[in-house]
């Protein structure tokens, strides 16, 4: 069934897009003012960038899968999109951005922006974390990795969250202990089991330079 269209705009796909954003924004707020929330950030399975100074995180995991959604070039049709799930336990984040990129027929470019965990002194902190990555340039180290495992012998990281579409093959990896440095990613999805987000700013607006990078 066709979007309707008014005055050139899919209203349909718009709150597809937009509508998650709110809800999710809407989210934050309460869960700030009781100090922690469950969180999921994700525009209708679309990608979007993510950069942090330093990613902190103890018990890492990260396995093979597969995500469903818009890409930026690819319009309303949906394609399926190879990513690499990364799991934290625990983490802790300084100077963390998300962004979206949203083409809007009619309207134009919009821009959507969260900004959150400002200095050391308050950072976001989130238990239970899993980031789905297409890309990733950072300065990383890991303490005492396991390269090869298979995802049913993982030892280190939340288990397999469901409903992820894991691989075949069940290539993974693991660490106690990982830091990532001046991070630059582009992601399909953001879980938390709580996230807690000091300086939360938001932004919507037009200007390319919302973007985190």
């Amino acid at each position: 069934m066709e979007s309707q269209v008014r005055g050139g705009t899919r209203w349909k796909r718009f709150a597809v897009v937009m509508v998650p954003s709110v809800v999710a924004t809407a989210a934050v707020g309460v869960g700030l003012a009781q100090g922690a929330l469950a969180a999921s950030f994700s525009v209708s399975g679309q990608d979007f960038k993510v950069t942090a100074q330093h990613l902190e995180g103890w018990g890492f995991a990260q396995y093979g899968g597969i995500d469903t959604g818009y890409s930026s070039t690819a319009g309303d049709e949906k394609t399926q999109h190879p990513v690499a799930i990364s799991s934290f336990d625990r983490a802790e984040i300084t100077k963390m951005c998300q962004s979206v990129k949203t083409r809007i027929p009619g309207i134009g470019t919009i821009y959507l922006r969260l900004d959150a965990g400002p200095n050391e002194k308050r950072k976001v902190k989130a238990k239970n974390l899993y980031i789905d990555v297409a890309q990733l340039d950072a300065d990383a180290t890991f303490t005492n990795i396991d390269i090869g495992v298979a995802v049913k012998d993982k030892s280190r990281g939340p288990e397999v969250k469901q409903g992820d579409s894991v691989l075949p093959g069940g290539f993974a990896q693991q660490a106690e202990k990982a830091d990532l440095y001046n991070v630059e990613q582009t992601a399909w999805a953001t879980t938390a089991g709580t996230f807690e987000l000091s300086g939360l700013k938001m932004r919507l607006g037009t200007d390319p330079k919302m973007e985190c990078y």
